[in-house]
């Protein structure tokens, strides 16, 4: 019989790895939202991000945390820049082309990163590195209490701009009605463009918190993505805050299946959880029907 001594600090660490996986979600939301498609290159971006954050503490020393004033803003211009000039004209406005055009980027993305940083898992050391907190008798890493700090004020900027811009207005508007947005004069492809390059520029500051406690290979991106598309599905399409909660939610679930069936299998709950929202509520938890 599991006691509160075991299950506080199990669900406490699920918080924390699930308010990461509900920032890698925000991003994967936020493009559906306005673009309506399923990016598959998602995890291939996240990957790059990491290695990022790698190669600046590698080459130049720079801690994780100093790489967010670098990292988010590169990969901000590289998702603007991809959605501008290669997935709008490559997908000549058809969904169905748009995916194919996602899904390409993500096999030469990871095959790239394969070609030149080979297949070795990659990590970093620092002197926090092993540190930890003491939450109500609950030891925490503390780049995972970070991370979990992090992705709640990263999540709530993000609610800020959306509703408090100019630019966040527009995209809530072209996200609802892409004529009405076009008649009262915003720039659709900007906005578009602006939309994905926030998304990317999300995984970027995911990756700067990620990567003090995790690593990075050319497939590491696959998982993470794979989880980003249940928390978006269970919060519901488009959802902000469905995707904060689901996130939490999925990483409390892992957390208590590899406490009770086992580490390898601590992922069933998650895809359990998955198939049982497609079948009584398709449109997630937080989401409304078409």
């Amino acid at each position: 019989m599991f006691t509160p001594a075991i299950l506080w600090p199990a669900v406490l660490n699920g918080m924390t790895t699930g308010a990461l996986y509900a920032l890698i979600a925000l991003g994967l939301t936020l493009i559906y939202g306005v673009l309506h498609i399923i990016n598959f290159a998602h995890g291939a971006l996240l990957m790059l991000a990491l290695y990022g954050v790698y190669f600046l503490f590698r080459v130049w020393g720079m801690d994780p945390y100093w790489a967010l004033l670098i990292v988010p803003p590169a990969m901000f211009a590289l998702g603007y820049v991809l959605q501008r000039v290669v997935i709008t004209r490559a997908g000549h406005g058809r969904d169905e082309n748009i995916l194919l055009v996602t899904l390409g980027l993500s096999i030469i993305i990871e095959n790239l990163a394969l070609m030149l940083f080979s297949s070795d898992t990659q990590t970093v050391e620092t002197s926090y590195g092993f540190s930890v907190v003491d939450l109500l008798g609950a030891f925490v890493p503390l780049p995972k209490a970070v991370a979990f700090c992090g992705a709640v004020v990263t999540a709530l900027a993000l609610w800020l701009f959306m509703s408090r811009t100019d630019t966040g207005r527009a995209i809530r508007a072209l996200a609802r009605q892409k004529k009405g947005a076009q008649l009262v004069g915003i720039d659709v492809g900007h906005v578009y463009a602006m939309s994905f390059g926030i998304g990317t520029g999300i995984l970027g500051i995911a990756a700067c918190l990620l990567m003090p406690s995790y690593y990075v290979n050319p497939q590491v991106g696959h998982g993470f993505v794979l989880i980003a598309f249940t928390i978006v599905v269970l919060g519901g399409m488009g959802s902000f805050v469905g995707a904060l909660l689901g996130g939490i939610f999925i990483g409390v679930v892992e957390a208590l299946g590899g406490l009770i069936l086992g580490e390898s299998l601590g992922q069933i709950g998650i895809f359990g959880i998955f198939i049982l929202i497609l079948l009584f509520r398709p449109q997630g938890l937080l989401g409304s029907k078409a």
